[in-house]
């Protein structure tokens, strides 16, 4: 006797269910390496651009920074700058990758069944490869400027997974949105770039003086993310109440996307 299962879309707002994600985990895996190989198929540097864009960006600040006199808490402007970027560029490539994962996948999407949410996930979880690489680097600057990373170093996996977090939870509020309004795919470029330069990673937040100014500055979650990220390496300074702040805004930002990208998958096949 043939069975048959039937998918229907459940009413309401409602959250994924982490037993029906964890079934599917080997598609996740087969995404993920889809999604890395055709990054960087038919690329001369292949994976070493993941050094090339924060280098060249290192490169660029450091000369502004001794052009224009700015301050990095006494930490050389190349580690200081470089070691900004790498958690920022872990947020944005993920960011972006994570908007574009339902329309670039609209062709396996509409054929077969299985949670949609593994899709933007799979195509942010690669950039953490790219971050890897970029770290061993940062290694070997922290070397070469003598810079001994305090006991808060053992923070930093908690960090970096903040910053993953961070970027899920837009990557699935802009992907959720990207099917509803294509525009979303045109105006990533500029809000990334926006973003940037309200992120402490150009400045440190310590231009910041004022205790309530600079938890209102963690209200952006890269702030206190960026912050933190430079204390367990360089070991200064402490990113404070701002962290908190950033903490909880990843949090109630994550729990809305997933709330609201649940109801969307529901009409995510006709809407693509």
């Amino acid at each position: 006797m043939s069975s048959r299962f039937v998918v229907r879309p459940r009413k309401g707002w409602q959250l994924q269910e982490l037993k029906e994600l964890w079934s599917y985990r080997e598609l996740f895996w087969v995404l993920a390496a889809r999604d890395f190989k055709v990054r960087y198929k038919q690329t001369v540097l292949g994976a070493a651009w993941a050094v090339a864009q924060p280098l060249l960006t290192m490169a660029i600040f450091t000369v502004i920074a001794r052009v224009g006199s700015l301050p990095t808490d006494g930490v050389p402007p190349p580690i200081f700058y470089y070691c900004g970027m790498l958690p920022w560029f872990l947020f944005a490539n993920a960011v972006t990758a994570a908007s574009n994962s339902l329309l670039g996948s609209q062709h396996l999407i509409s054929k077969v069944y299985f949670p949609r949410l593994i899709v933007p996930v799979a195509s942010a979880t690669t950039t953490l490869v790219d971050f890897a690489v970029s770290f061993v680097v940062l290694v070997a600057m922290m070397l070469w400027y003598h810079v001994t990373p305090g006991p808060q170093i053992v923070l930093l996996p908690l960090v970096v997974a903040l910053a993953f977090f961070a970027a899920l939870a837009f990557g699935f509020w802009f992907s959720a949105l990207n099917v509803q309004f294509r525009d979303v795919r045109h105006l990533m470029p500029f809000l990334v770039q926006f973003w940037f330069f309200c992120t402490p990673v150009l400045y440190p937040s310590s231009v910041v003086r004022a205790p309530w100014k600079r938890a209102l500055l963690g209200v952006n979650p890269m702030s206190g993310v960026v912050d933190a990220f430079r204390w367990c390496t360089l070991g200064r300074p402490a990113p404070g109440p701002m962290l908190g702040v950033s903490a909880a805004t990843i949090v109630a930002v994550l729990l809305t996307a997933l709330l609201y990208f649940r109801r969307v998958e529901r009409t995510l096949v006709d809407r693509l």
